[in-house]
């Protein structure tokens, strides 16, 4: 069973603590998301999707306005603006993300990136996938490409109580595996608990010889990822995370040097260089063109370089530190929450110091005899206080599991029992909570902000929901 954080005895008021650069994106939010306090917001749900500032719809705007835009798949006059406005936004990315050693291949988000990995990395020969139970649905759902070819695929555990990876486990795994092509995967953070996971891992297990990918796209948005400094051999990552427009457009960043690791399977408009119907050859593109099926999204890959700009102009080590101070604020007071009878209103998973974190909160609420508050009974009353958050269990079913305490051999019953099953079917059957309530801040956020949501958890004292 999971420690609650908290302590019954603990009574003490959290203090006040000042947020930093607090004037700076107080003027930010007036002059760029002013339309929260038009309509009342209080937006919590950063982590699920950030939000664009006006000044980014203004200047894409100008820039559809003024331009005529072609597909970029020929040379005339308006394909070639296209084409040097997506290469522009595709070498500042490279630039932000001081990747001049990958190539940048423009997918529909971070899912698609991690498609394009778990279809054409080698499994078939003597394949190996490792990842950690901390992982995205879109990772774990390699481990099926790797399972249809043959391979084999392994889980790292996380501990029970702070929700993160011991490095001796694994060091263990990555040093027990003598099979060919091996492909480790992590999040850089976790979309969940907000972990940050040590980046050091990805040259420990390369010196091993594995290949790494790394799912950036809970970091990025408010932290530094420089791809000098460390270099695994796939990134994928999504934009509307970092700063909300457009939706729809991600980038999987492959090392040039394992370039030619993958190996895909089919070809597509834009992937070839040479393809004939009368003889069944083809030749494959070079480069980023080689996993570009079709058309570009033309018209809104130029906003992505208005995106970063914007970035840039804040300063990612000042947000980033704006991110820290909010949560130290918001868990300062959230874990000294408690019913008249000393019992914890809350409990929050996670690392019980929010060491090394990002901005997310992952919590259960209780009713002041302890026992679990359902996480949808809770978004519903947030709802009413026109507060978005977000429930569930966040598209990461290994945190899930453990925050929760089900086991493998309960989890095992329940599929083989049946043919199909949601989140509700497996909640009755097993008799045990699933889900969570998730707190994540940005860009926008404010005291206002937190404060509210103080304000919200406090009506809740010593109800019974």
């Amino acid at each position: 069973m999971i420690r609650s954080l908290f302590s019954k005895k603990n009574t003490q008021v959290a203090k006040q603590k000042e947020l930093v650069h607090n004037a700076y994106f107080n003027s930010l939010r007036n002059l760029n998301y002013e339309r929260l306090d038009k309509d009342g917001h209080v937006y919590l749900d950063y982590t699920g999707g950030n939000l664009y500032s006006s000044l980014q719809l203004d200047k894409h705007i100008e820039l559809l306005s003024n331009n005529t835009f072609g597909n970029p798949h020929s040379t005339n006059p308006t394909s070639q603006l296209s084409t040097r406005l997506v290469e522009e936004a595709r070498e500042k990315i490279i630039s932000f993300f001081n990747a001049g050693d990958y190539y940048c291949v423009f997918t529909l988000n971070a899912s698609g990136a991690l498609k394009i990995v778990g279809e054409c990395y080698p499994f078939k020969d003597n394949g190996h996938f490792l990842l950690l139970t901390d992982n995205h649905n879109s990772v774990n759902g390699i481990r099926e490409y790797c399972n249809n070819s043959g391979g084999h695929y392994e889980y790292v555990p996380m501990n029970n109580v702070d929700l993160s990876i011991s490095r001796e486990n694994l060091m263990q795994c990555l040093k027990a595996s003598k099979r060919k092509n091996k492909l480790f995967a992590f999040p850089a953070q976790s979309n969940v608990s907000g972990i940050k996971h040590d980046l050091s891992w990805i040259s420990k297990a390369q010196e091993l010889g594995w290949d790494v990918l790394l799912d950036a796209a809970a970091f990025v948005p408010t932290s530094i990822l420089d791809l000098k400094k460390y270099s695994p051999d796939f990134v994928s990552i999504s934009f509307y995370k970092i700063f909300g427009y457009p939706t729809g457009l991600g980038c999987l960043l492959v090392k040039k040097t394992s370039f030619n690791t993958l190996d895909k399977k089919w070809f597509a408009g834009g992937t070839v260089n040479l393809a004939s119907a009368k003889a069944p050859y083809h030749f494959l593109a070079d480069g980023h063109e080689r996993y570009e099926n079709g058309t570009l999204n033309y018209l809104d890959i130029p906003a992505l370089k208005i995106g970063l700009e914007y970035m840039e102009s804040i300063g990612m080590q000042r947000l980033n530190e704006r991110i820290d101070s909010l949560m130290d604020y918001l868990f300062a007071n959230l874990k000294e929450m408690q019913h008249s009878n000393g019992n914890p209103q809350l409990e929050i998973f996670g690392h019980p110091t929010r060491k090394n974190t990002g901005g997310t909160l992952v919590l259960c609420f209780k009713n002041p005899d302890e026992s679990k508050i359902g996480f949808e009974k809770i978004e519903q009353l947030a709802n009413q206080r026109n507060i978005s958050i977000r429930s569930g269990c966040f598209c990461n079913p290994g945190l899930d599991e453990t925050n929760n305490c089900l086991t493998t051999q309960e989890i095992s019953d329940y599929f083989k029992s049946r043919d199909s099953g949601d989140y509700y079917d497996m909640i009755n059957h097993l008799n045990k909570m699933r889900g969570a309530t998730r707190v994540s801040v940005g860009i926008a956020t404010n005291k206002k902000d937190l404060d509210t949501f103080l304000k919200f958890v406090a009506s809740l004292k010593d109800r019974t929901l």
